[in-house]
């Protein structure tokens, strides 16, 4: 799948280097099957990552500094790794002086390097890229110096690292981006950082990601006002209910009880939040029994909550959920990631993919002026050195 790639970034290391790299790393995106905005609301999630990677060659130059290019950019960068590590004004290059930072923040010893990357992940569809890339620098420059970092270490810096940046992320996408196995999805608790694989085995079905090429620009301030929405609803529950901790201790008859205590608004976003986090436990029990009709079910469920509910959906989105609905090829779709744009994730029937996408380019075509994309998901291994030999 990804050998073309790696073939490309090897060629390109040689010839701008002048020698074979020592390391070649695949760093994964993600998806998430179902526990959407439940990451900070105590509850659990369902990444798995996927066969779009970014592709990394490294090698130690015995100097004090690093030299990265970016060949998708045709861009690069030198950081002196003597002086101290400060924002640039070029974006990219941020993740990466982030992780660096990271690493010698906590005391890691590492000297110079190389490194060119390549990317087939693609860029601003919610499959998170900047994870791929943090995570993938990190095991890199652990790989080629020799480090001790446990995979639980590299996810949680380049969560600092994307921090730095300034992005305030979860740990869902570095987590799942380092500890993705084939065929496997990942139930993780967000706080405690326990997790699970379930198999994830979809039988007669296909995963396909449409996206909707758009995104509102609502999504930052709308994120802030649903964290405080919930924060403000768990609050109401804890002071009917004081053994509540959190919402996954919350049942939905005990918030049906309380319902008029709290704003519509309120009660809305809550009654998606525990529904979501009851969603996922019944999705592994799915996966585990090979119910992939009951997982698409959910996935719908899901979808009306977000659209209803939690409010962080969007026209376009919403046409694409209803328009599968109707279609018996797909049993399952709903809106992944933030909201307000991105992909739709969805189980198709195999054999009727083509039909699928066909149908769906016009009709969202002839509904919004704007073209469909569509990215074709297998579940696969997490970030690690490719052995192949090319």
């Amino acid at each position: 799948m990804n050998t073309t790639l790696i073939q490309t970034t090897t060629a390109f290391f040689e010839k701008a280097f002048g020698s074979t790299p020592e390391k070649v790393v695949l760093s994964p995106g993600r998806i998430n099957i179902i526990g959407e905005h439940i990451d900070y609301n105590d509850g659990y999630v369902l990444p798995a990552a996927i066969d779009k990677v970014i592709c990394f060659a490294f090698e130690k130059n015995n100097t004090t500094k690093s030299r990265i290019i970016a060949i998708d950019l045709n861009e690069e960068f030198e950081v002196d790794l003597t002086k101290k590590i400060l924002l640039s004004d070029v974006v990219w290059t941020n993740y990466i002086l982030g992780v660096i930072k990271q690493l010698q923040d906590n005391g890691f010893l590492f000297e110079g390097f190389n490194c060119v990357f390549s990317s087939n992940i693609p860029i601003g569809s919610g499959l998170s890229s900047s994870a791929a890339l943090e995570c993938g620098m990190i095991f890199g420059i652990k790989e080629v110096f020799d480090l001790t970092i446990e995979k639980k270490d590299i996810a949680l810096l380049g969560q600092k690292a994307e921090h730095w940046v300034g992005v305030n992320c979860g740990i869902m996408d570095q987590f799942s981006s380092v500890h993705g196995l084939e065929n496997k999805v990942i139930k993780l608790d967000c706080n405690t950082l326990e997790f699970e694989y379930h198999n994830a085995d979809f039988k007669d079905y296909s995963v396909v990601l449409f996206d909707s090429n758009v995104k509102h620009s609502l999504f930052t301030s709308e994120y802030n006002t649903r964290r405080n929405e919930c924060e403000e609803g768990l609050s109401i529950i804890k002071k009917h209910f004081p053994e509540i901790k959190s919402f996954r201790d919350c049942s939905e008859d005990q918030l049906l009880s309380i319902k008029d205590e709290m704003n519509t608004t309120i009660f809305k976003r809550i009654y998606y939040v525990i529904k979501e986090i009851s969603r996922v436990n019944r999705a592994c029990e799915a996966l585990d029994n090979g119910n992939i009709k009951l997982l698409g079910q959910l996935l719908f469920e899901t979808h009306e909550g977000l659209s209803k509910e939690y409010e962080v959906s969007c026209n376009e989105l919403d046409m694409l959920v209803d328009t599968a609905k109707e279609d018996n090829s797909i049993i399952g779709s709903r809106m992944m990631g933030g909201g307000f744009g991105g992909c739709t994730i969805n189980f198709i029937k195999k054999g009727h993919e083509n039909d699928v996408k066909n149908k769906f380019s016009f009709h969202y075509l002839n509904t919004f002026g704007i073209n469909l994309k569509f990215y074709d998901i297998k579940i696969s291994n997490g970030t690690q050195l490719n052995t192949t030999k090319n």
